[in-house]
């Protein structure tokens, strides 16, 4: 049986990972976990937001471009967002999770992605309701949830951001991450 229409709307997809990487923002941000805890929630975090950006880059942001007016400028706008984010989570990947630094990159991180969040959520998905029909927006939401299946779940800062580069790529950069995952026992 599938999902309701209304579950898989990609708006409504990308809104819930919002949702479940604040959940764990503000898990981090008690203060009440030790380095370990820490250093897997931060994994578990970078997992979610680099296989969301991945998603994001190859449906939303084309979609952007298609359907709004500005959607060039504000595509652009995103994707410079998620290299910068990429960047800080490949540093903090390389921290050591009881170092001061750690702390500050994880900051850092969760300012920039609760910016890119507003930017998001305040513009381009009301924008993108309004440019869309509800069949369109349930197609997108299917193949948001293919591409997490298949994306990478550490940052490849140097990966192409644009369609056809990305989803010719993202497929075999998410195996092999997968694979060190699993022989590394990093968690998801």
């Amino acid at each position: 049986m599938s999902e309701p229409a209304q579950q898989q709307n990609m708006i409504n997809m990308l809104i819930a990972d919002h949702r479940e990487v604040e959940e764990a923002f503000q898990q981090f941000e008690t203060g009440q976990l030790d380095a370990n805890q820490r250093r897997d929630l931060a994994d578990h975090i970078i997992t979610e937001l680099v296989r969301h950006s991945v998603a994001e880059e190859q449906y939303l942001y084309p979609a952007a471009r298609e359907s709004l007016d500005n959607g060039d400028e504000i595509a652009d706008h995103e994707i410079s967002e998620h290299a910068e984010a990429e960047r800080t989570m490949k540093q903090l990947e390389s921290l050591d999770a009881e170092g001061q630094q750690f702390d500050e990159t994880m900051r850092t991180l969760i300012a920039s992605i609760r910016h890119h969040v507003t930017d998001e959520e305040d513009d381009l998905f009301p924008k993108l309701r309004e440019a869309c029909t509800a069949d369109r927006l349930e197609e997108l939401g299917g193949k948001i949830r293919e591409a997490k299946e298949t994306a990478p779940t550490r940052p490849h800062p140097a990966a192409p951001d644009r369609p056809p580069a990305n989803k010719i790529l993202a497929p075999g950069a998410g195996l092999v991450d997968k694979m060190r995952d699993t022989l590394s026992g990093r968690q998801h």
